[in-house]
C-alpha cells in the first residue's frame, strides 16, 4: 500500500491496551499514527522506514530540510542512535522521561532513516513521559519519528479532535489520550563539541537545564538551516493575525488574556497568572479564537520566565507576517 497518500478519515481510538497494540502494528507496517505525548500530539512513523518517514513529510506538507524528532521508549535505546557524552547522560537522568529533546551526533550505523535528519549529521532524540506514548513505543518495538500532528507551520494539536481537524485522513489512526498536560513542544538542546545551545524553549524550563549543565548558548539567527523542529521563523500560526503584548482588544479583535485580565476578554490563558496553566491552554485557546467572527487575536504579555519563554517563542513565531 502507498503510505504517502491519505486514506479515509482517520479512526479515533480510545487509549486501551487493544487499541495501543493495533496502533503499534500499524506503525510497524509503515502506516502513520497520531498519539498523545505530554507536550502535544505527534504524528508517528517507524523511524527506520524510509517510506514511512517520507509519508510524514508528505502528510504535513513539511519542508524536507526541517528535521524530525525521534521518540524512544527508553534512554538506552536512544543512546544506540545518538552519541551521548557526559552532559547528555546528565540531562537524560534529570529530565527523561520528559519534555526534553537532545540533538546529538548521529552514531555510525544508526538504523534511523537518514530522511529524519534532513541531511544533517545529528539526530534529535527524546524519551516522552506520557503513559500512552510510552506504551505505544514499547509495543511498536522501533524508534518513532513524531513531529506535531498538524499541517506544517500551523497550530500544534493538544487533543485528538485537533489532529482530526488538521490532518483528516492523513494518518491511519489517532489514539485519544485526552488533552496534553504540558501543551507546548519539548525544549530542544543541541550538544556538540564543547558547546551546548538551546535551539527551542519548551516544556522543560531553560533555567532547570542550566542548573544541570551550566549556561546554554542561544539558537542561531533566523534564516539559517534549522537543526531541529520549531526553528523556522514563521511557525505555530493560526489563520488570523496575532498582535502581541496587548493591553486591550481593538475593534474586531479577540483578546486572549493572562492574569487578572480586563473585562471583555474572550478567553484567559490563566486568570491566576500561572505560566504552566497558560502553556497547557495556549494552542487550544488560540485555535478556539481562530474563527471568522474575529479579524485578529490580541494576546496580553506573558512573563519571560520558566514556561513563559516557550509560550513567547511560540507567539513570536506565530505572529510573523506570512509573505507567501
Amino acid at each position: 500500500m502507498d503510505v504517502t497518500h491519505p486514506q479515509a478519515d482517520s479512526r479515533i481510538l480510545p487509549a486501551t491496551p487493544d487499541a495501543i497494540a493495533e496502533a503499534a502494528a500499524l506503525i510497524r507496517h509503515g502506516r502513520l499514527v497520531a498519539f498523545p505525548t505530554e507536550t502535544v500530539y505527534g504524528l508517528g512513523a517507524d523511524a527506520t522506514n524510509d517510506n514511512a518517514v517520507a509519508a510524514v513529510f508528505a502528510a504535513k506538507d513539511r519542508p524536507r530540510f526541517n528535521p524530525l524528532i525521534v521518540h524512544f521508549a527508553e534512554t538506552a535505546a536512544a543512546a544506540e542512535a545518538g552519541d551521548f557524552d557526559g552532559r547528555a547522560t546528565d540531562l537524560a537522568r534529570a529530565f527523561w522521561p520528559g519534555a526534553l529533546t537532545l540533538v546529538l551526533p548521529r552514531r555510525a550505523g544508526c538504523a534511523v532513516s537518514l530522511l529524519v535528519s534532513a541531511g544533517l549529521d545529528t539526530l534529535a532524540v527524546r524519551v516522552p513521559s506520557h503513559p500512552v506514548a510510552r506504551s505505544l513505543l514499547r509495543a511498536a518495538g522501533c524508534p518513532v519519528a513524531a513531529p506535531s500532528a498538524n499541517r506544517a507551520g500551523l497550530l500544534s494539536p493538544t487533543t485528538a479532535a485537533h489532529v482530526a481537524e488538521s490532518l483528516g485522513g492523513a494518518c491511519a489512526a489517532i489514539v485519544d489520550g485526552g488533552p496534553c498536560p504540558v501543551g507546548v513542544e519539548s525544549t530542544v538542546v543541541a550538544l556538540g563539541g564543547g558547546s551546548a545551545a538551546v535551539l527551542r524553549p519548551g516544556g522543560v524550563p531553560v533555567e532547570d537545564i542550566e542548573a544541570v549543565v551550566g549556561p546554554l548558548a542561544a539558537a542561531e539567527a533566523a534564516g539559517e538551516r534549522p537543526k531541529s523542529p520549531g526553528m523556522l521563523e514563521r511557525h505555530y500560526a493560526p489563520g488570523l493575525p496575532l498582535r502581541l503584548n496587548a493591553v486591550e482588544a481593538r475593534p474586531g479583535e479577540a483578546l486572549l488574556a493572562f492574569g487578572p485580565g480586563p473585562p471583555g476578554a474572550a478567553l484567559n490563558l490563566s486568570p491566576g497568572g500561572d505560566v504552566e496553566e497558560a502553556a497547557a491552554n495556549l494552542f487550544a485557546m488560540i485555535r478556539a479564537l481562530d474563527r471568522p467572527r474575529f479579524q485578529a487575536i490580541a494576546v496580553m504579555p506573558i512573563p519571560e520566565e520558566g514556561l513563559g519563554r516557550a509560550i513567547n517563542d511560540r507567539l513570536r513565531r506565530a505572529a510573523v507576517h506570512d509573505s507567501s
